[in-house]
């Protein structure tokens, strides 16, 4: 690990990282991001039958998740292997991991497994559906589990028919909550000296994304539907068209709409039966909607943007991907985070999301080469040259 790195609030930690994908390495990217010693543990080069699991190694997905790691490869099958990662398990402090149930089980890298070895350790597992019931050792996909979890019914237009999200959503969000839950047991192992089993799934974090959807049904016993660019249960809140295209506008309440009404030069509107209030427009928002695109498309998007937001109310451009990071906002934000890769050269990854005034800026390391570590932690943990060698003769490593 790099001094700079060091300085950094999780350095003190080591995480073994036996994930694949994207939700198990979207938990570790949290904590590696943040300084921890991550060690990803792959499968030696010749036992990878499924090598393009998460894209291509120098592709910009497997580039983006594996950052600030070092990798070493294990064949953790083989008795002598498994050994070995017991052996770097007595001084981790957190093994992460997105393997079926019975996997996990099978190869021995389970919570009873590793708390034999270290009472300290916290192993966070995501897995597609839990780690019991009836499905749990189905395999998990990102798109299943949004069918599954409800999104697929709520977005899109009315009546389209199911539509996904243009990202991971259930892959993501299980992997932040991991990463919150293994933070949650590193602090609770402060006050106890013993660490946990801390598990979530692809289902569950997609079901707890639904958030106030859900509520819609275990309160109200509401099953939302589809209501395309509209806010479920707010209106006038959508996309709305101007002279040369689309802008996103969020107006809740009256003293929004007046704002608005006002801003557009429409307080006609505010008079309206069919307007009076929130439920009334909600009611007739399809109405509402093209009477606020008659009086918006005689201005260009970018007028009414800095208009509505001069007036205080909340509007936004739709921009595509490259002109996301062309906005001078995210500019400003430094959300792009440079790294120097020894054979792609200079690349841009997405930087973390989180800021800490009070945390050291540190250059981002780019994503290892598989097994460019496995000397080097095989020697932290005690192993002489003459072992490593053996091993890797004997396909170990």
């Amino acid at each position: 690990m790099t001094q700079e790195r060091e300085s950094l609030p999780l350095a003190r930690f080591t995480v073994l990282d036996l994930t694949r994908v994207r939700s198990g390495p979207t938990a570790v990217r949290q904590l590696a991001d943040w300084g921890a010693n991550v060690i990803k543990i792959e499968s030696p080069e010749h036992m990878d039958t499924e090598s393009g699991m998460g894209g291509a190694r120098h592709g910009p997905d497997f580039q983006n998740i594996h950052r600030n790691k070092r990798s070493m490869t294990l064949n953790l099958k083989d008795p002598k292997g498994h050994e070995i990662f017991m052996r770097l398990v007595e001084s981790a402090d957190v093994v992460v991991e997105n393997f079926r149930p019975e996997v996990k089980k099978r190869l021995a890298v389970d919570y009873e497994t590793l708390d034999a070895c270290n009472p300290r350790i916290i192993l966070a597992s995501i897995s597609g559906f839990g780690q019991s019931g009836p499905y749990a050792n189905r395999p998990g996909f990102d798109q299943v589990a949004q069918g599954m979890g409800g999104l697929m019914s709520i977005t899109g237009l009315p009546g389209q028919g199911p539509v996904r999200v243009g990202v991971p959503i259930a892959d993501l969000a299980a992997g932040m909550y991991a990463a919150i839950g293994i933070l949650i047991a590193l602090l609770q192992r402060d006050e106890t000296g013993k660490g946990q089993w801390v598990h979530t799934s692809l289902l569950q974090a997609q079901i707890a994304m639904l958030d106030f959807q859900a509520a819609r049904w275990l309160i109200d016993n509401e099953v939302p539907s589809q209501a395309g660019n509209n806010h479920p249960t707010s209106t006038p809140t959508g996309v709305f068209k101007t002279a040369d295209g689309f802008i996103n506008v969020a107006c809740s309440g009256e003293l929004m709409w007046k704002r608005l009404c006002t801003v557009i030069k429409a307080d006609v509107l505010i008079e309206m039966p069919a307007y009076r209030n929130e439920a009334s427009r909600l009611q007739n928002r399809e109405q509402l909607n093209d009477t606020l695109n008659s009086y918006l498309a005689n201005r260009s998007s970018n007028e009414w943007i800095e208009e509505m937001n001069h007036a205080g109310v909340p509007c936004g451009p739709i921009y595509t991907i490259d002109e996301v990071f062309s906005d001078p906002q995210v500019q400003d934000l430094d959300m792009a985070a440079t790294v120097s890769h020894p054979q792609l050269g200079q690349l841009n990854l997405v930087r973390n999301p989180v800021s800490m005034p009070g945390v050291p800026s540190v250059a981002y390391t780019a994503t290892p080469e598989r097994g460019q570590h496995t000397e080097a932690v095989l020697i932290e943990s005690g192993l002489t040259s003459e072992e490593i060698a053996a091993l890797r003769k004997d396909g170990v490593i």
